[in-house]
């Protein structure tokens, strides 16, 4: 059969079309199957490296960029959130190495409006409690919550939100009810958010999903810290990708609930050093499927 030259170039182009637009379906059911998200950034609670900063903050810091984190966030040690840079000079060396200083634990009891200033002009999003301490009632937790209520409105009217970091003692029930829920259900969702420690929930044997699926958008950091399997004590913080703890899946439930900082802290070290640890924690981090 012979076709004339016309007819035979449309019927090239209309096959070629059909083709193409199956191979685009294919990969669309490929990607489908195989797409999968990483957390590009993700944050270090200083913390970790306790007795590495005070020797050489600005050394230590540099390590730190080199591993990969892109986030930082501080605590309040005896040079204080900036480490004696102030806080325009810790915001400056922090651009330099191409990470940001997204929050910091801090005393709340001691100066707060200065400090709430100060993060709100260096673009902190966050400063956080990060330790209450068991309490003996329920009626403790509550002006607790109405503490952070102040606290919260201190750091609105400079354009930054407050945070309360748990432990495992607001996951175990008093008089029947958990403590955490309390605190969450009294404190002002527009002004007061939630840092949950994934490893001391975990610890209070509470499910991490669960309560960012009933608190949806009210967790908004993380700490990621891996525990010992088989951990029956508190202190039995391990290296992340060790330990019990499935992060993939926990991140990617709780990312979908409103989780926007993952922030890597580790307590304890069994055969390695501190460095080492943040080393092999942001390696695990980069190759984390959520």
């Amino acid at each position: 059969m012979s076709y004339k030259r016309r007819d035979f170039i449309k019927l090239s182009v209309q096959s070629a079309a059909a083709i193409a637009l199956v191979q685009m379906g294919c990969n669309s059911a490929n990607n489908t199957k195989t797409v999968t998200n990483t957390i590009d950034k993700f944050g270090l609670q200083l913390y970790t490296l306790r007795d590495d900063m005070p020797k050489d903050p600005k050394g230590i810091l540099k390590q730190i960029a080199g591993f990969g984190y892109k986030q930082i966030e501080s605590y309040e040690g005896g040079q204080g959130m900036f480490w004696g840079m102030g806080h325009k000079g810790f915001k400056q060396y922090m651009d330099e190495l191409g990470m940001s200083i997204v929050s910091s634990h801090c005393d709340m009891d001691r100066d707060f409006d200065r400090k709430a200033a100060e993060a709100a002009e260096i673009g902190m999003k966050y400063l956080i409690c990060p330790f209450l301490g068991k309490q003996k009632t329920m009626d403790d937790y509550k002006r607790y919550a109405d503490t952070f209520n102040k606290k919260g409105e201190v750091c609105r009217k400079n354009g930054i939100r407050f945070a309360y970091h748990n432990h495992d003692y607001s996951f175990e029930k008093l008089d029947g009810v958990f403590p955490q829920d309390v605190m969450m259900d009294i404190t002002n969702p527009d002004t007061v958010d939630y840092e949950m420690d994934i490893y001391w929930v975990v610890a209070a044997k509470e499910d991490p999903e669960a309560w960012a699926k009933k608190y949806k958008n009210r967790f908004k950091l993380c700490h990621v810290k891996d525990r010992a399997k088989g951990a029956t004590d508190g202190d039995a913080s391990v290296n992340l990708g060790t330990g019990g703890i499935d992060f993939s899946k926990i991140l990617k439930s709780i990312k979908d609930n409103g989780m926007e900082y993952f922030i890597v802290e580790q307590e304890k070290y069994e055969g390695t050093t501190p460095l080492e640890a943040v080393k092999a924690n942001a390696a695990y981090m980069k190759t984390l499927k959520v």
